[in-house]
């Protein structure tokens, strides 16, 4: 399934200064922008078959073309509670990029047909398609695929160019 160049590597944490701070010192992130109180809510969310309803912080940042997100639970179970939960602050996923809407689903499907169950899918403000499938085997807890429409491309091209 990993027919693509991993676009995103993130990092699940209940603390966003220090991961900033360390990631800024490893991988050489010059500025961090933030999201806070994302909500993934039931109308747009599920997690382990049921509807979501959680709220996280993120922050982005890029180390040359490779968007760096860290994501700090706030409230409500989710895919985010639960690693914290069982391993700590860490690597959470890598995420490859469907090229449209259509290839999106064909990856779920594949997955899917492949064994490996969607455990959190959704869809963000500005149309942005998002699944973690579970990628244990790979040596990771979870891939992510993304369908990145226009408008949010232009914010995290935004974000890449703020690094400069």
């Amino acid at each position: 399934m990993l027919d693509q160049t991993p676009v995103q590597i993130a990092w699940v944490t209940a603390d966003l200064d220090a991961t900033e701070r360390s990631l800024t010192a490893l991988l050489g992130a010059r500025r961090w922008v933030r999201m806070p109180a994302v909500h993934f809510g039931p109308e747009t969310c599920s997690y382990r078959g049921g509807p979501a309803d959680f709220v996280a912080d993120i922050s982005l940042s890029y180390a040359g073309d490779t968007q760096l997100e860290l994501i700090a639970p706030v409230r409500g179970e989710s895919v985010y509670t639960e690693f914290l939960d069982r391993h700590g602050a860490g690597l959470h996923h890598i995420c490859i990029e469907a090229a449209d809407e259509s290839a999106f689903d064909a990856k779920l499907r594949d997955a899917e047909g492949d064994g490996t169950p969607v455990v959190c899918q959704g869809v963000m403000p500005g149309g942005m398609r998002f699944a973690y499938v579970s990628a244990a085997a790979a040596g990771v807890p979870y891939l992510e695929i993304a369908y990145i429409p226009p408008e949010i491309r232009a914010f995290f091209e935004y974000v890449k160019q703020e690094q400069q």
